[in-house]
């Protein structure tokens, strides 16, 4: 067995849950096996991309998690990044007088 970390923050809410999992584990099985997604059942989690330490796992249900994973579940962007710069930026020209 080994011990990773499912961890998931919503806007108003966070979790962290340790769980074991046998050595060998998909990193989609620990999240499955570590019940994170029955505390949020408003987010889709187990089809939210996932990451260990920050970087992005492409498939987890073909990646084995190792001892000390910190398993993260990304939530899905609520705008565009890009046109909330460009709102912001003609936002600002509006308030300078230009």
């Amino acid at each position: 067995m080994v011990e990773v970390e499912v961890v998931f923050a919503a806007v108003d809410r966070q979790a962290l849950l340790s769980v074991q999992v046998p050595a060998g584990c998909s990193v989609r099985e620990a999240v499955q096996r570590s019940g994170i997604a029955e505390r949020f059942p408003e987010v889709a989690l187990l089809d939210c991309p996932v990451g260990i330490f920050g970087k992005v796992v492409p498939d987890p249900a073909a990646q084995a998690v190792e001892e000390g994973d910190r398993i993260e579940l990304y939530r899905p962007l609520v705008a565009d990044p890009k046109e909330v710069r460009r709102m912001r930026a003609a936002k600002a020209k509006a308030s300078s007088g230009q």
